[in-house]
């Protein structure tokens, strides 16, 4: 393994079993076609189980609603890149060409996939416990309190928060297109709300950028379905 890959390690406090999923974490699409994509969408979830047990235990008395919101701020694309700046990601990403010269490895939503990668690579390596130990070990550093819960609502909290308020399912999220050159892709994702049957496409510079789109369009229909 690479000395750059080794010390990675030593900043994640996780020592790779299978070195190529460490590789692949930091290799984007615009370079391989055995990119961090698919470890991307792994890291999502394992970031939000793990960002939610933390939640739940260093912030006993906050009802759930407030818990979301707060979960919302850690999990958003600001401060994965924060995390991803202190891991030193941008000298260790692998980019085509032209991604390279565009400035991509300083691109905050590269480096915030990245950190999503690097957690999925770590899950399927050694499980999700292992996964787990690493997210608090990131997130050691971030400032956690209740005022965090002031914070403004982005599109995809505030559409959570209503559907939760009502008991209802989650919204279903899925990326249906990515177009444009490797270093200005566009994402087109769809936002469902099955048990109210609507559903709304929005686009992004990024798959965070299109869920937050989709999120407010969706929310403009409801508005419409009131008025």
């Amino acid at each position: 393994m690479e000395p750059a890959l080794i010390a990675l390690q030593q900043r994640l406090q996780h020592q790779f079993a299978n070195p190529a999923l460490l590789q692949r974490a930091v290799t984007h699409r615009s370079f391989s076609a055995d990119n961090n994509e698919r470890l991307e969408f792994l890291g999502d979830s394992v970031l939000s189980l793990a960002i939610s047990s933390l939640l739940y235990a260093r912030l006993a008395s906050m009802p759930e609603g407030d818990l979301s919101r707060v979960r919302a701020n850690l999990v958003r694309e600001e401060t994965l890149h924060k995390i991803a700046l202190r891991l030193q990601l941008p000298d260790l990403l692998r980019l085509g060409e032209g991604e390279s010269k565009s400035g991509g490895k300083q691109r905050p939503s590269i480096l915030a996939d990245a950190v999503e990668a690097l957690i999925g690579a770590v899950y399927l390596d050694a499980g999700f416990s292992a996964g787990e130990k690493v997210v608090h070990h990131l997130f050691d550093g971030v400032d956690i309190n209740p005022q965090m819960r002031a914070a403004e609502k982005d599109p995809k909290t505030a559409l959570q928060e209503l559907l939760q308020g009502k008991r209802m399912k989650l919204p279903h999220y899925e990326v249906l297109d990515i177009s444009g050159v490797a270093h200005k892709q566009i994402f087109t994702v769809g936002c469902t709300v099955t048990e109210w049957n609507i559903s709304a496409q929005g686009t992004g510079s990024s798959r965070r950028a299109g869920e937050q789109a989709a999120a407010a369009a969706v929310l403009e229909q409801l508005k419409v379905k009131k008025s």
